[in-house]
């Protein structure tokens, strides 16, 4: 049903983010209009959910969905070192015997469209093929945005009390205002393609992530069981090692090169057929100055992007369209829509971003999960809570303060 109200809320963008943040500022009453460029589905990266994204598919309704869904169940996450040695699998179940701790492998094209469609049943005005050209400010305050329809048609201005921008890591607001700042430390780029028929496992660890580290140590691959027999498989590394000094900036031909040096993906693959291209992503680690401003906020990768290492990716855009959503509402029933409401949530976001960037980083710098545990039996579950994605509790500090220290992991802040 279309909501031909005016909106009290404009969101920029249908990802999770975009989806999360309007379904739930639809619930609290408020018209919503979410606005996306492309129809779905269409493709996108980031398969891989982490079971902290449960408690927000509980809130936007999506558990039966999800549970009903040909997704792959995923039960753990297994680290495979340069040498091909396998670490002893991390159970998220067994950490925490609660079905939050079962998640699922998602093809986003897929995902992505069921999250918008449950928008549309929230009550948000979906409208599909509609660019923002430009978020409107009067002042240093977000009023609207000026939008033009797929076919080039003539430009309008729809008005807002608050601007949600969702428009992922081409962040309308962030490009407008100059604030985004790039992760020194985290220079990476990936290439992947998609294998159909490649090994899988079996029994409960069918659906886990394995993260299989290059020969030499630079860089990693990810091997992600989906549905339809198909496996996404990707290698991750520095920029200037996968993209320079190479006798072909083909992706094929770097990507066959790196298989080459990690004979555990290449045995797994060998039982496949590729069945799409090769694509590329690069130096795509940053984040905003800041979260909101005076009648707008930002979500997901318009706020920010760590790292493909982990998967944290769709549980950071749930997370902060969540976090963002409630401040939304609070401010809309306040008459608030100051940055200091709408942004209300950014410090303990940022904190919680923060602790999985300490364990990217330490992974980068050669942190070894096996040995850590071996020395630290009883913060195995800390571990394993960071890995789920529990990354929003100040305990877990003191293990990580373990790890910076032995490995001498700069700050973000310090890093630029």
């Amino acid at each position: 049903m279309v909501n031909s109200a005016v909106p009290r809320v404009i969101v920029i963008g249908g990802g999770p983010s975009g989806s999360t943040a309007a379904t739930l500022i639809a619930q609290k009453g408020y018209n919503v209009r979410l606005l996306e460029r492309e129809h779905f589905p269409r493709f996108h990266i980031g398969e891989s959910l982490i079971p902290q994204t449960y408690w927000v598919m509980k809130r936007l309704n999506m558990l039966d969905k999800m549970k009903s869904s040909e997704f792959i169940r995923k039960y753990s996450v297994q680290f495979v070192g340069a040498s091909g040695r396998l670490s002893e699998p991390f159970y998220f179940l067994d950490n925490n015997p609660h079905e939050s701790s079962q998640t699922w492998q998602v093809k986003r094209s897929e995902f992505d469209q069921r999250m918008i469609e449950n928008a549309a049943e929230h009550g948000v005005d979906v409208q599909h093929g509609v660019r923002v050209l430009e978020v409107l400010f009067e002042g240093d305050r977000a009023v609207g945005v000026r939008v033009q329809d797929e076919a080039g048609g003539e430009e309008r201005i729809e008005r807002a009390d608050v601007i949600v921008d969702a428009s992922g890591q081409s962040s309308l607001i962030q490009g407008k205002l100059g604030i985004r700042e790039w992760d020194q430390e985290l220079k990476k780029a990936a290439v992947w393609t998609y294998w159909e028929g490649a090994q899988r496992d079996i029994g409960r660890d069918e659906g886990a992530t394995v993260v299989l580290q290059v020969q030499g140590k630079a860089g990693w691959f990810w091997y992600i069981p989906l549905h339809d027999n198909i496996i996404s498989v990707g290698v991750v590394a520095d920029q200037s090692y996968l993209f320079k000094n190479r006798d072909s900036k083909e992706f094929e031909a770097i990507y066959q090169a790196e298989v080459d040096k990690c004979p555990a993906v290449k045995q797994r693959i060998s039982l496949g057929k590729r069945v799409a291209p090769y694509r590329a992503a690069k130096e795509y680690s940053y984040r905003s100055r800041r979260a909101a401003g005076n009648g707008w906020v930002l979500v997901g990768d318009a706020f920010g992007f760590l790292d493909p290492l982990y998967s944290s990716g769709v549980l950071l855009a749930l997370k902060s369209g969540e976090l963002a959503a409630d401040a939304v509402c609070e401010g809309l029933e306040k008459g608030d829509t100051s940055a200091a409401q709408l942004g209300s949530w950014e410090a303990d976001y940022v904190r919680g971003m923060d602790r999985m960037r300490s364990l990217v980083c330490a992974y980068y710098k050669g942190f070894s999960f096996g040995k850590f545990v071996s020395q630290h039996p009883h913060r195995k579950g800390d571990i394993t809570d960071l890995l789920i994605g529990d990354l929003f509790r100040p305990e877990l500090d003191e293990t990580l303060d373990l790890i910076k220290e032995a490995l001498q992991i700069p700050s973000m802040a310090e890093a630029g």
